[in-house]
């Protein structure tokens, strides 16, 4: 059975750390890490978006586009709340292709009615990139875009917001650099 909660792979950050898009980086068996992460997701939930400022990929795919200037996970979740008409969403990053789907069903469990999110919390610390995001943080997610403040954490600090433990790092791992993207493609073989 699928989660109908949609998912949300943001995929339009500037890549600044690796140098190149790491959204349009080879990964696994696709041509591009998004359309890796695209399709695996499709295997868990009934629907799936991209969220990025344009359309820039190569395969057909369902994309949020930004509707803010500011490049932020945090404008991508006020976007995707604006474009959606639902109630919550799974958001996940692009790079961090190790998020398995035990870890989901981890989230999902601990889901509850009165959690205005429930995110992932490795040992290295919040995760706001791995989990669910209700629709009772968009009038708070838009006051902190007003004011430009766009640390996903604080948002999630002011909230009811639910963490959940996990004990190994290892599924949260971005890959920011180059010498990260070439462990994971070397893991991934």
């Amino acid at each position: 059975m699928k989660y109908t909660i949609p998912a949300v792979i943001f995929a339009g950050g500037k890549s600044s750390r690796m140098g190149r898009d790491k959204a349009l980086l080879p990964f696994g068996q696709y041509p591009t890490l998004a359309e890796y992460q695209y399709r695996k997701m499709q295997n868990i939930f009934e629907s799936v978006y991209l969220s990025a400022k344009e359309n820039k990929f190569a395969f057909p795919a369902e994309l949020i586009c930004d509707r803010y200037e500011e490049s932020s996970p945090l404008a991508g979740i006020v976007s995707a709340f604006e474009t959606l008409d639902t109630d919550a969403l799974f958001v996940l990053s692009v790079d961090a292709p190790f998020v398995t789907e035990k870890v989901i069903a981890a989230l999902f469990e601990a889901n509850r009615k009165n959690a205005d999110a429930v995110i992932a919390k490795s040992p290295d610390g919040i995760q706001p990139l791995c989990g669910i995001y209700r629709r009772s943080l968009l009038p708070f997610a838009k006051q902190q875009l007003l004011d430009n403040r766009h640390r996903l954490t604080s948002l999630l600090n002011q909230n009811r917001s639910r963490f959940i433990a996990f004990e190994d790092n290892t599924p949260f791992e971005n890959l920011n650099h180059p010498h990260e993207y070439e462990a994971a493609i070397r893991r991934s073989v």
